[in-house]
């Protein structure tokens, strides 16, 4: 079994692993709960002790971390504090106008809702979703800042955030002695503009980067290497990856990083990961998995020889080719 690695977390006392189970799909109750179970004990005997939860995740909302609480409980509840568990909330999550957003009503009453869901007595770090573009960042910072004093969380983190609002969510946290110890943002080979806008603030305010979507909602795997797939992400009517989203210049993009791959003994998914981590100011890359054989392939990233400047200039060719990333 290949042995994690791990990295610190800014300027923290914490270490995360190089690669992070995400609960975003795949671990909720329209799912199998014995393929979501083996899962989450294959990613923690490979070493990934960190899984990453939002209150909204499902489907239906909140399953996801009422299954993971039924897991922790029954298979690793002996392990709490070999583990770094973190939830979210900002995004919609019940009816009515206190149910979605970062007013300080919605923080603090989604993470009790979310602790009671996952029979957690505190999260190791919890999250502001998003910058609603409404409430003000004092008002949400301080939820954070209020939950982490109650015991609720140790640690802060923010996710989503525009780097204006980003920098002063560092201001606030830091001034009250709660600093920011995790900002997450959606990065890939595709999707670079959290790496060119985001990534800088947070490792200059000494702030861990976690990523999500490291392959592009599939694009980086070898799914639509011929095209749209029946049964696929994309195929469906709704969905965070569409159908016109894989355009033949995408196509074109991800055959070429998979010829890099293949010369490298790698998947395409693994080097798409890789080539995440061959970032500095990364400490953690989240993967969302429907199998814990696809899971178990895809932590192999970690056992890559690090990627050459002649390899990292190939990709970077690709990718900057007109029509291929998203914007």
């Amino acid at each position: 079994m290949q042995t994690m690695k791990y990295r610190k977390a800014g300027e923290s006392g914490i270490y995360l692993p190089e690669i992070s189970l995400g609960l975003w799909h795949n671990f909720g109750d329209i799912d199998d709960f014995e393929e979501a179970r083996r899962m989450i004990l294959s990613a923690f005997e490979h070493g990934i002790c960190h899984f990453d939860l939002a209150n909204n995740y499902g489907p239906p909302a909140g399953s996801a971390e009422s299954n993971f609480g039924r897991i922790l409980a029954k298979d690793l509840s002996s392990h709490r504090d070999e583990l770094f568990i973190s939830s979210k909330a900002g995004h919609d999550m019940w009816a009515g106008v206190y149910g979605t957003g970062s007013s300080r009503k919605n923080l603090i009453a989604s993470c009790n809702a979310s602790l009671k869901r996952t029979g957690l007595e505190y999260f190791d770090v919890f999250y502001s979703h998003r910058y609603d573009g409404v409430t003000p960042v004092e008002e949400t910072m301080q939820a954070l800042i209020d939950i982490v004093r109650q015991g609720k969380a140790l640690y802060a983190g923010i996710s989503k955030y525009p780097p204006r609002e980003q920098q002063r969510a560092y201001d606030i946290l830091r001034e009250a002695k709660v600093p920011c110890v995790l900002s997450q943002y959606r990065a890939s080979i595709f999707d670079t503009a959290a790496i060119e806008e985001n990534f800088g603030p947070a490792s200059a305010n000494g702030s861990g980067i976690v990523c999500f979507s490291p392959l592009a909602q599939g694009l980086l795997t070898d799914k639509y290497l011929c095209g749209v797939p029946e049964n696929s992400r994309a195929a469906r009517a709704s969905g965070y990856l569409r159908r016109e989203e894989v355009t033949s210049m995408r196509i074109e993009a991800a055959r070429k990083l998979n010829e890099i791959a293949e010369a490298r003994g790698m998947t395409l998914a693994q080097l798409a990961i890789a080539w995440l981590l061959s970032d500095s100011h990364v400490t953690s890359v989240i993967i969302g998995a429907s199998s814990a054989g696809q899971l178990e392939a895809n932590v192999k990233a970690v056992e890559a020889p690090a990627l050459s400047a002649a390899e990292l200039c190939l990709i970077r060719e690709v990718a900057e080719a007109e029509g291929v990333k998203f914007v």
